[in-house]
């Protein structure tokens, strides 16, 4: 499952050889999920091989940046030359931990799914299409929630934020696996994405049934 939605996903998977293949994929081209514009994404796994997805047009050149050169080489060029080379030049790249769960853990269940245009939502989860899982307080008070990202049919991302005053209860755990049981349910791999610093996210992570395998996703966006 994970093969078929990266092969979606990036345009190809996987890699044909050692280091980082280019791939020219109409996908970037075109709006993701949100709407937003996703013009480089990259996927490689822990021995460095991987696939960078881009626009057709610009594969080329993007593919004489790291010709021939090791993970890590590619990834220090990328970062310095590839939003030019895009027409980006305001955006920068950035690597986060690539996890994946076709087991999610089974713990027990939190929280329930609403449309993400329910009162009380918070603003980062309404632009979620569908439902989202939230967990509230006896006050009907938002305490922590997931938003899914509809990748494609074969892969769905988890997102997922806590607030301050429910932290420590485990609640982000419950809520992620809870989210990842219904996509594998669904025929899907249940994908998580996280900054390498962040150690939070990384425990939750964990507990949740999303390994560490020593997986990247490169990717690219507007400077904060």
């Amino acid at each position: 499952m994970l093969t078929r939605f990266l092969q979606v996903w990036l345009g190809a998977w996987p890699p044909p050889g050692a280091g980082i293949a280019v791939v020219g994929h109409p996908a970037r081209d075109k709006p993701r999920w949100d709407g937003a514009e996703q013009l480089m994404l990259g996927v490689t796994d822990a021995g460095g091989r991987g696939v960078l997805s881009v626009p057709p047009a610009h594969r080329d050149a993007v593919a004489a940046l790291v010709a021939g050169l090791p993970a890590d080489a590619a990834a220090d060029v990328l970062a310095a030359r590839l939003p030019a080379v895009l027409g980006r030049p305001d955006q920068v790249c950035f690597t986060g931990v690539f996890r994946w769960s076709q087991a999610p853990a089974a713990l027990p269940d939190a929280g329930a799914w609403e449309p993400s245009d329910s009162p009380g939502i918070p603003d980062w989860l309404r632009p979620f299409p569908g439902e989202v899982l939230v967990a509230r307080d006896e006050d009907g008070a938002y305490l922590a929630g997931v938003g899914l990202k509809p990748h494609d049919v074969s892969g769905v991302e988890i997102s997922v934020g806590t607030d301050e005053r429910a932290r420590g209860r485990g609640l982000a755990r419950r809520l992620v696996a809870r989210a990842a049981r219904r996509i594998v349910a669904g025929g899907a791999v249940a994908v998580y994405l996280h900054d390498p610093a962040n150690t939070a996210s990384a425990h939750v992570a964990d507990a949740a049934g999303f390994p560490d395998l020593g997986w990247k996703i490169h990717a690219m966006a507007a400077a904060a």
